[in-house]
């Protein structure tokens, strides 16, 4: 008989089953199969909140199988994915097929190789109870704010609305910056800025004025507040001053500092780093990265390889790496690159982090993007090629640049100049991380101590201070994790939470509360302040993690957050009593055609759409619609952006149904050359162009 083996994914089965041949059986329990039951709370809070776990609905076909197979084999093997979810599905089926919950019969794999899947199975342990307590606490907490929580704002705002912990301290995050926004009063202040050539090289370039009489000019910063220690620049009558000051001035060199400066690589991925630059680089959505870390994780089948997982767990807060895999990666290093560009590193974790499984990294370093790319998809592709390269790049050489300072003064007036070039590239031959500001600085042309300088140019430019940015998901991702809020595997179905429930909208790559958000954070704050207080989630959040150490009582930690949030739910519904909040709706300048006032938007489970605010008198609704770039290559309509029921984005011509012409891909725009119609961009910024002409078939690559 066959040794049964049972993970969560049918491919991560496939290739777990390469590894360990014919004497093992493994299948895919697709996840968990058993959890709380949907129809109720499922929770005994009068009995030291006793769990009532029920078989998951459309688990049938699966349960019965692993029963089947259980029945067949001598040994079976718990191999979910190592982390608290995977552990109580690990426990979920021990309890199913009546293991010995004691027995050694949990293995686990930080990576889906060889070496990783031998490793783990030559060292199956116990169910790590304290680590399924940790996810019981967790699901029953949520379980517990969902089902008491949501129906009280049904009651008071509208039905279908949920509340949760992580979620809603997000969406109070957004909504105090949204309101931030709103309060900032923005703040008039001047550069003087001038542009010199050279005189050695005649190479013009730029310098800045930064002090006048021995005192520094001040930048205001979004507070806008003074400093008595500076000179402002606040009105154009202040710039003119200083420029009058400056007429026929000679402007000479009186500083040239230079030094080499080292800029040192980033560490390998974490789950919530991996989430941002992916943001930044790849234009992700952290709910589109973790599939495609999951699907390379669990492994790709590789042309002349079969099928590897391609990289470490992709849930992780710990920056370890295994001696092997730096080993690997130096020897790459130095063969493709030099000695010169190998420096071994270790990285410090946070001291929050979890510390059991490594970086996210490739689990085979040998294996560049390139030798894989034609056995992955697009997005499996893209995230591969970065976490391969931010993992290489971490064993590289510190990068050493050439940095000068020129100071110049004039009539008591000092400008400053700086720039760079790189000495010696070391891991920025291979990688520069997205938030890196070296990118936008230049060379400065050759210039020595008491040159005088050609002036070319002189202004005064007009700015205004600016409100801080509304939230990406990668700033949000990185506040959350800033705060303590939620654990690597949290971030990216936080946002997704959020977003479905319409509490937030997408602007672009910015995240902005709805009308809906906001009402909801106010009511929130004012009856469940600790619900949507970043401190007392954060606190949670150690407590979830003492759980899991077992330094801390799982039913007690319940006790400690429910005694006083029933008591709050109390007091809050009697404050509430007979009371109903009403969610504002958001007015265009759109007039209904048959009642003649202004629309408004409305939402549906499918999205945004118009509608008259004389209803139920007036029921005229409408489709928001978007014009784009270009026009219909059919009829020369306009082209308008779209959506399907599924929310997928296609573009439709204006006309329709007299003209039904649609696409997937996104009109731009160019004109063909040679039939003069919209060219559209089919694949992204790596794709190309192509007409969509039925009569012409132009196409070309996109400009890198």
């Amino acid at each position: 008989m066959s040794d049964l083996v049972i993970v969560e994914s049918p491919a991560k089965a496939k290739t777990i089953k390469k590894y360990l041949g014919s004497e093992y059986e493994v299948i895919a329990s697709m996840g968990h199969i058993r959890d709380l039951p949907k129809s109720k709370m499922g929770v005994d809070t009068k009995n030291d909140f006793a769990p009532q776990y029920v078989d998951m609905k459309g688990k049938e076909d699966v349960i019965k199988e692993l029963r089947k197979y259980a029945k067949k084999c001598d040994k079976i093997y718990l191999a979910t994915d190592p982390d608290r979810e995977g552990e109580a599905i690990s426990w979920h089926i021990a309890q199913m097929l009546k293991l010995d919950i004691n027995d050694n019969n949990r293995v686990a794999f930080n990576e889906i190789t060889k070496s990783g899947v031998q490793n783990g199975m030559n060292s199956p342990h116990k169910i790590d109870t304290d680590l399924v307590n940790a996810q019981q606490a967790r699901r029953i907490l949520d379980r517990l704010v969902g089902y008491e929580l949501s129906p009280f704002l049904w009651k008071k705002v509208k039905k279908g609305l949920s509340a949760g912990r992580v979620q809603s301290v997000a969406v109070s995050i957004i909504v105090d910056r949204e309101n931030a926004i709103r309060k900032f009063v923005p703040k008039e202040y001047w550069s003087i800025d001038a542009k010199f050539t050279a005189p050695s090289s005649k190479k013009v370039f730029e310098a800045s004025l930064v002090s006048v009489d021995g005192k520094k000019i001040n930048i205001p910063d979004q507070s806008g507040k003074a400093d008595s220690k500076k000179i402002e620049i606040s009105c154009r009558a202040d710039a003119d001053n200083i420029l009058k000051k400056l007429e026929n001035a000679v402007y000479k060199v009186t500083s040239v500092k230079k030094r080499v400066t080292k800029k040192q690589p980033s560490p390998p991925f974490i789950t919530s780093t991996m989430q941002q630059e992916a943001s930044r680089k790849l234009n992700f959505s952290s709910k589109r990265t973790m599939k495609a870390a999951q699907e390379l994780y669990e492994g790709v089948d590789i042309e002349g390889i079969g099928a590897v997982g391609l990289i470490t767990y992709m849930r992780t807060d710990s920056l370890r790496i295994s001696a092997e895999a730096k080993n690997s990666a130096l020897q790459y290093i130095e063969t493709v690159y030099g000695k010169n560009y190998v420096s071994p590193r270790d990285f410090k974790s946070g001291k929050n982090a979890q510390d059991a499984h490594e970086a996210i990294r490739p689990s085979t370093p040998e294996l560049t993007p390139e030798r894989v790319k034609n056995s992955l998809t697009s997005d499996q592709y893209r995230l591969y090629k970065l976490i391969w390269e931010r993992f290489i790049a971490s064993q590289m050489a510190t990068a050493l640049l050439d940095t000068t300072s020129v100071e110049i003064e004039a009539n008591g007036c000092m400008f400053r100049s700086s720039g760079y070039s790189v000495k010696f590239d070391g891991f920025m031959i291979l990688y520069v991380d997205s938030e890196s500001s070296e990118e936008n600085k230049k060379e400065l042309p050759v210039i020595n101590k008491d040159d005088i300088l050609e002036l070319n140019s002189i202004d005064g430019n007009q700015h205004f201070t600016q409100p801080p940015p509304r939230y990406t998901e990668a700033s949000l991702i990185k506040a959350l994790e800033e705060n303590g809020i939620g654990r690597p595997s949290t971030y990216a179905p936080t946002i997704t939470t959020i977003t479905a429930r319409q509490y937030v909208e997408r602007d672009g790559k910015s995240l902005k509360p709805t009308g809906l958000g906001e009402v909801i954070t106010t009511l929130m704050k004012e009856h469940f302040s600790k619900i949507v207080d970043s401190q007392f989630t954060a606190e949670m959040e150690n407590s979830l993690d003492d759980i899991e150490k077992g330094t801390k009582d799982w039913v007690e930690t319940l006790h400690d957050f429910y005694d006083e949030f029933s008591d709050t739910l109390r007091k809050a519904e009697e404050a509430m009593d007979g009371k109903r909040v009403k969610v504002p709706d958001e007015e265009t300048d759109i007039v209904c055609e048959l009642c003649g006032r202004n629309m408004v938007i409305k939402f549906s489970r499918y999205g945004k759409f118009l509608a008259c605010p004389g209803f139920p008198e007036c029921k005229n609704t409408k489709q928001i619609v978007t014009e784009t770039e270009g026009n219909c290559p059919r009829c020369n309509g306009k082209m308008l952006l779209k959506k399907s029921k599924k929310g997928r984005s296609f573009y439709g011509c204006e006309k329709y149904p007299d003209c039904n012409f649609m696409t997937w891909n996104t009109p731009s725009k160019e004109i063909c050359p040679e039939c003069s119609k919209t060219l559209f961009i089919k694949g992204g910024k790596y794709g190309k162009l192509i007409c969509e002409n039925e009569n012409c078939g132009y196409e070309r690559e996109l400009k890198k």
